[in-house]
């Protein structure tokens, strides 16, 4: 399945140019590009093992290319650190972590607000945190760690949403979550793009992150099996379902027959 329709044409945040990436002697991307519009929604989908939290981890750092390029904003970040592409302004948030369960809600916004804008602006802040989520406000003194799987992603959001990001890559926020807890996390993922952070949303339920977003990815073995308009990006999935399906019945078939 080939590359779709070139993007619409505007400057790019983000570019992943035939990169591959491997976990010691597994590969786990194969040649994948795509390109993340300034200001734009990427959703990134694909069935379990496609390689998208690999992708993920790889533009910010987490995971070191072993052949192609990243440019963020400008920069080569290709072969940065983590902390150094993050200076540069990416965020990612992976579904609850990136908060301290042992410190407050509030000692965690805290923490993250001082370290971008300084104590100046902090009051004003922890305000618009607590605008945007209200739940966040009502367990201000609460740990971290004692909040629900949706709360602790309401946390990691409100941090980027009150200082934002050049880019945020959100890797499965909605996992596990009761639908009106991922419909907040929707919501604010919608506001912290309004705020001008271009979003790169990792993804398993396909027709929530495909109306959210702008332009789409899919993922197969860890290769880009389609890159286009949200709108193709459905068909491109189930019809790689299909073939999967095929290919499990036909497996289940021969083995049958190799037993009689």
């Amino acid at each position: 399945m080939s590359t779709a329709t070139a993007a619409p044409e505007t400057s790019d945040v983000l570019s992943v140019r035939n990169v591959s990436a491997a976990y010691g002697p597994y590969r786990a991307l194969f040649d994948v590009s795509f390109r993340v519009p300034d200001g734009g929604i990427v959703a990134l989908v694909g069935s379990n093992g496609a390689g998208k939290s690999t992708v993920a981890r790889t533009v910010t750092g987490l995971v070191t290319a072993s052949a192609g390029q990243i440019m963020f904003s400008g920069h080569d970040v290709t072969a940065l650190p983590a902390y150094k592409i993050a200076r540069l302004g990416m965020a990612h948030v992976v579904e609850g972590r990136g908060v301290f369960s042992t410190l407050t809600v509030e000692e965690n916004l805290t923490l993250a607000f001082r370290q971008r804008e300084g104590r100046a602006k902090l009051k004003e802040n922890l305000e618009r945190a607590y605008t945007a989520f209200p739940i966040l406000g009502e367990r201000r003194r609460q740990s971290g760690g004692t909040l629900s799987g949706g709360q602790q992603r309401l946390l990691s959001l409100a941090k980027v949403l009150v200082v934002p990001s050049k880019v945020l890559v959100a890797d499965e926020l909605s996992l596990g979550l009761a639908p009106v807890v991922v419909d907040a996390v929707y919501e604010g993922l919608r506001e912290i793009n309004r705020n001008g952070t271009a979003l790169v949303v990792v993804e398993q339920q396909v027709n929530r992150v495909l109306h959210l977003a702008t332009w789409a990815v899919v993922l197969n073995h860890g290769s880009v099996a389609y890159e286009g308009d949200p709108a193709g990006a459905s068909a491109a999935v189930e019809t790689l379902m299909a073939r999967r399906e095929e290919a499990v019945a036909s497996g289940a078939a021969e083995a049958e027959e190799s037993e009689n």
